[in-house]
């Protein structure tokens, strides 16, 4: 089993910055990626950002030059830096990992950027 905890979401005003980390545990022999999406009231769950053990990035375009991912493979531990943020960066933030082929999920974190 893999369990993914999160932490460091919160409420900030637009413009301001957050630090989001994500840490892997359990048995992860064969880590492939790790990731953050993101859901908001009333939508789908989404993709914002994603990078490969191997540092290969991508984001979502409403994210790219405001965020950035990065990861340590062998502490199993990914983080989305978050910068400018605006209100509709709100949203719960889940961490995800790949691990074997198989996807994890964590708990989730909230985000809510204010006026």
């Amino acid at each position: 089993q893999v369990q993914l905890v999160e932490s460091g979401g919160g409420l900030v005003q637009a413009g301001g910055s957050l630090r989001l980390s994500c840490v892997g545990s359990g048995s992860i022999f064969n880590l492939n990626a790790m990731g953050w999406y993101r859901q908001a009231p009333g939508k789908q769950r989404e993709l914002v950002a994603r990078i490969s053990s191997g540092g290969s990035r991508n984001y979502a375009d409403s994210v790219k030059d405001r965020f950035t991912i990065a990861i340590d493979s062998v502490k199993n531990t990914v983080w989305l830096q978050m910068n400018s943020l605006k209100v509709e960066d709100t949203a719960v933030y889940y961490c995800n990992a790949r691990v074997n082929g198989l996807p994890y999920w964590g708990q989730g974190t909230q985000v809510t950027v204010s006026l």
